[in-house]
Order: C-alpha cells, then sequence, then structure tokens
C-alpha cells in the first residue's frame, strides 16, 4: 500500500469507528443479502459480531505502515474461519460487502482512490487469513 493509501483508510476508518455498532450491523446485512448461506455461520449475538470487526479493523487499519501485528491476528482469524468452514468464495463476498458497507457510509466521498486504498487493505486482510489455509481471494 502506499502512504497516501494508508492515509485514506486511516481517516476514512476514524470518521466510521465512532458509529462502528451501525457500521457492522449493515455490514452483516449486506453480507447476507450477497450470499444468505453465510448466515448460517452466525449463531451468536450479532452487535458482538459487528463490535468484534470494527475492533479487527481497528487493529489492521493501526498496522498498515507495519503489517507484522495485525498479520499473527489475521491468520488466526483465518484458521478460525477454516474451523467454521470458511473458504474463497467466501472471502469475495465479504470483500464485496466491504466496499458496499464504505461506498453507503461516505457515499460521495467513497471516491475512485478511497475506494481503491480500501481494496488494497481488504487485500492485505485477506490474504493474512486465506495464508491460515484457504487460498488467496480479492475484494470486487
Amino acid at each position: 500500500m502506499t502512504p497516501q493509501q494508508i492515509r485514506l483508510v486511516r481517516d476514512s476508518f476514524a470518521r466510521i469507528a465512532p458509529s462502528h455498532q451501525l457500521v457492522g450491523a449493515r455490514f452483516y446485512e449486506n453480507l447476507f443479502r450477497i450470499d444468505p448461506s453465510l448466515r448460517s455461520h452466525f449463531q451468536g449475538d450479532m452487535r458482538e459480531q459487528g463490535t468484534k470487526l470494527i475492533a479487527a479493523m481497528a487493529a489492521v487499519v493501526r498496522s498498515l505502515d507495519e503489517p507484522s501485528p495485525a498479520a499473527d491476528l489475521l491468520r488466526d482469524l483465518g484458521k478460525r474461519h477454516v474451523g467454521y468452514g470458511v473458504d474463497k468464495r467466501h472471502y469475495s463476498a465479504v470483500g464485496t460487502a466491504l466496499l458496499e458497507t464504505l461506498g453507503e457510509c461516505f457515499g460521495p466521498a467513497f471516491n475512485a482512490h478511497l475506494r481503491e486504498a480500501w481494496v488494497a487493505t481488504f487485500a492485505v486482510i485477506s490474504d493474512a487469513m486465506n495464508s491460515a489455509g484457504t487460498g488467496p481471494a480479492r475484494a470486487a
């Protein structure tokens, strides 16, 4: 990722983090619309799940210029997700849901530069998680 992309992601994440419950809820609404089969992978409180999602994203965003700290976290998440039955196809749906959610959060401010910065961020996330055994995937 370029320094400009890192700055864009950090600045934009700082704007949505205070609304983490709404952002998390909207993300999962989008995810389950894109791939309804994923709903069965989530049995607990979705508010808690949304909070976990945003916390993991915060760790990644903080370490974009020094990815090692988040890499272990993401590999562990990836291993757990393999155990939940997650495969390469699911990461594509997650990336698409993430980009749709961010587009909804930012509206017209979600321009090509900001979108590409988040695509690059999702590549960091999915590559690290996929290193646990599901193979590489990218956001749409």
